[in-house]
């Protein structure tokens, strides 16, 4: 298994086990890809996809309706996408992805967890380089495709890695490549369960059972915050191999 799988794979279950918090991220970027696109998923395929991700966090229709319809409020807030970086404890690197109507609040708040739990708020871009920011896409296999045959074809659309399943394949690739694996997809009759952007570390870092536990202290302010829709991090997670 590749490097970015298994950082997935360590982190996808405490990141969705939330249920509201999930439908909360999920429901602001709705909103932002509704106003910036169009609240029509048939033409807006950013719109289109993140359906796709509200259905397969069983977030509930008229949810998913409200935050489409937001967009479209006079009064609406207006969400800005912002991106944190910084170093927590030990010298972990962490990005924290937000959407926000307030950044004066939200880069306070920021701020405040770093320093209260041993770390430091940087400067944005400040450590882009240690992190891979990935388009993955979860999509359904079709019966009597050719797992191999798929990958060549996906390479040509910016892919460079894929995981498979019975269940499920996952598909890695270039950021500014996604709505150009989205639109392969989609032409070819892949059921795409979801679609997101990751940011995968190149390396990973081991920590004491003790430090993991400041350090987690830190991550779960970012988890808890309403404004932040991600947080990565070059941790090594117990068992993230297994």
């Amino acid at each position: 298994m590749g490097r970015a799988f298994e950082y997935r794979k360590a982190r996808k279950l405490k990141r969705w086990g939330n249920m509201s918090r999930t439908f909360t991220r999920i429901g602001k970027e709705i909103t932002i890809a509704a106003k910036s696109g169009g609240s029509d998923p048939d033409t807006n395929p950013r719109l289109r996809v993140l359906m796709q991700n509200a259905k397969a966090a069983n977030m509930p229709k008229d949810t998913v309706e409200r935050a489409i319809k937001k967009a479209t409020e006079k009064d609406s807030s207006d969400y800005k996408e912002i991106v944190y970086e910084g170093y927590g404890p030990y010298g972990i690197a962490i990005v924290v992805e937000a959407a926000t109507d307030n950044n004066t609040r939200t880069v306070a708040n920021v701020r405040s967890y770093f320093n209260k739990h041993g770390g430091n708020l940087g400067t944005q871009g400040s450590l882009a380089f240690l992190f891979d920011h990935k388009s993955v896409f979860k999509i359904k296999p079709k019966d009597g495709m050719d797992l191999e045959e798929l990958e060549l074809e996906l390479i040509d659309y910016g892919v460079d890695e894929l995981e498979a399943d019975e269940e499920e394949i996952v598909a890695y690739g270039a950021f500014e490549e996604f709505a150009n694996i989205q639109k392969y997809l989609e032409e070819n009759g892949y059921e795409i369960v979801s679609a997101e952007f990751e940011r995968i570390p190149h390396e990973l870092k081991e920590v004491t059972d003790e430090q993991r536990a400041q350090i987690e202290k830190l991550l779960d302010k970012f988890e808890d915050d309403e404004d932040v829709q991600n947080v990565f991090h070059n941790m090594k997670e117990a068992d993230s191999a297994e």
